[in-house]
């Protein structure tokens, strides 16, 4: 396996062309697949064989929807493998082992501290791995990939966190060689929010081609979604809103080094420090005096959703997405913070670019993350080089 964690783009002309018709999981008759793949029926058997020879594929027998008597089917295996998915936050780990078709067999979550480093921190991660793996009686040569979150900047091709203000000793760590000391799979590295946009682009309707996920918790940052595309930019460090200067933020230290951050003032340890209150540090902290009802939390909120408007009316300015969720753990603040959003956003932005603008909260702020994880790795291994090169070995 090569150290660069870009899928193969070959023609799609292999046993790949009958697998991405069975990927949705639902059986098909050979002539469906014939009709489906462009393929006449003697090329489709042809490339059954090779699919099934690898265990990803097999034959089902189930009644046609239209009634009828059952037929011999084909569809792709759920459990043939399982992929490993990871969000590493700066200060969580969450986990799943999920089937090849996304689907949670098992979760973990714990907290950690990212600054203990890349060889403490990813230790913890595969030990957690082998558990889940014993937990849902899987060894680890069915593991078939790893989708992985981090909290920085990536260089997507490689892996590598590139400068991650959060993740001091991370800095061109090599992640994917790291764990394939460990394991034979698949290793895909990303920015922990543009997992996020992945997962949660996936619960909007397929017509939603303009999206941000906005992540606001320990950090701030943001994935970029254009034409239906993930947006990484040229060096992996698209979406990094959170240092974006702000007029609040004028005089205010960032941890970056900068001076007048949009983090410094409005993700969760900023704003708990403003409360002055003893035990009050984190995002979760924050949220859970709003919930309470406290007036200076829920005003401190709402600053930090204008300071974060401000960033994102010029991001709107320039994207002109259709939709924003706000995920992360002060979304769990809820319309106190997307009310000072909206009340900047709306001001500033041009009427055009927000009449049909939707600005929410995140179906899934939590698991966003597991999900995108699951989907990077299961584009990388089941896309049509990937599957064809299976089929070859």
């Amino acid at each position: 396996m090569t150290t660069s964690q870009r899928p193969v783009i070959t023609s799609v002309s292999g046993p790949s062309q009958v697998f991405q018709v069975l990927r949705d999981g639902r059986s098909k008759s050979l002539a469906e697949l014939a009709l489906l793949s462009g393929l006449s029926r003697s090329t489709v058997r042809e490339r059954l064989f090779q699919l099934v020879s690898t265990g990803l594929v097999g034959q089902t027998s189930e009644a046609h929807s239209t009634g009828g008597r059952p037929g011999r089917r084909m569809a792709l295996i759920p459990d043939a493998r399982v992929v490993l998915a990871v969000d590493l936050g700066a200060s969580h780990m969450r986990m799943a082992l999920v089937d090849l078709l996304n689907r949670p067999l098992t979760t973990y979550e714990e907290p950690i501290d990212i600054t203990n480093g890349p060889e403490a921190v990813l230790q913890r991660v595969m030990g957690r791995a082998d558990a889940l793996l014993e937990r849902v009686g899987r060894p680890r040569a069915d593991l078939l990939a790893v989708g992985l979150g981090v909290p920085g900047p990536v260089h997507f091709s490689t892996g590598r966190p590139s400068r991650p203000p959060l993740m001091p000793g991370w800095d061109d760590f090599d992640i994917p060689s790291w764990f394939r000391q460990h394991l034979e799979a698949a290793v895909l590295v990303d920015n922990d929010v543009n997992i996020m946009a992945l997962g949660e682009h996936s619960r909007l309707p397929r017509k939603t081609k303009h999206f941000m996920l906005v992540k606001v918790a320990t950090g701030i940052g943001a994935g970029i979604i254009s034409e239906g595309e993930l947006q990484r930019g040229a060096q992996g460090i698209a979406g990094d809103i959170g240092h974006v200067h702000v007029p609040s933020a004028h005089g205010v230290l960032c941890h970056c080094g900068n001076e007048g951050c949009l983090e410094a003032v409005a993700s969760g340890p900023p704003v708990a420090r403003k409360l002055s209150r003893a035990g009050v540090h984190t995002a979760a902290d924050v949220v859970r005096l709003v919930d309470e009802g406290d007036l200076q939390a829920i005003q401190a909120v709402r600053q930090a959703g204008r300071d974060l408007g401000e960033v994102l009316s010029a991001c709107i300015s320039m994207l002109n997405p259709e939709v924003i969720a706000i995920g992360g753990r002060m979304a769990g603040a809820g319309e106190h913070l997307l009310a000072g959003v909206r009340e900047v956003v709306y001001q500033r932005a041009m009427p055009l670019a927000t009449r049909n603008l939707d600005i929410h909260t995140a179906q899934v702020p939590v698991e966003s993350g597991l999900i995108g994880a699951g989907l990077l790795a299961l584009q990388e291994v089941l896309s049509p080089g990937s599957v064809d090169a299976l089929c070859e070995s």
